[in-house]
């Protein structure tokens, strides 16, 4: 059964960057269009970055030009490198393939001087 793990999430100032990672297992990432997705208190759900089986991305406005997803074949792993971050960038941030219905742990990011 495919498994993804998400780690990285940490306490960053306002400015500062992180980068996430999702270790999948059980799976292979390339065959998959893979999201990270994030949840802030008292929020719903949001997606905030896609990547297709071709390489494609997608981001809405609010990460727009801040956070890039990316994906490294050979280590099965998709990545969420995260800039300039604002303290409206925190939440637990989760991965998955898009059609997926299943939820990892997530990992808790904070922004806050």
């Amino acid at each position: 059964q495919a498994q993804f793990v998400e780690s990285g999430g940490g306490l960053v100032q306002p400015g500062g960057s992180l980068r996430l990672s999702c270790a999948a297992s059980g799976s292979i990432v390339s065959t998959y269009t893979m999201g990270w997705y994030r949840q802030a208190p008292g929020k719903q759900r949001e997606l905030v970055a896609r990547i297709d089986t071709g390489g494609s991305t997608n981001y809405p406005d609010s990460v727009k030009g801040r956070f890039t997803i990316s994906r490294d074949n050979g280590k099965n792993t998709v990545y969420l490198q995260m800039n300039v971050l604002k303290p409206e960038d925190t939440a637990v941030y989760y991965c998955k393939p898009v059609w997926s219905l299943n939820w990892g742990q997530g990992t808790q990011v904070t922004v806050s001087s």
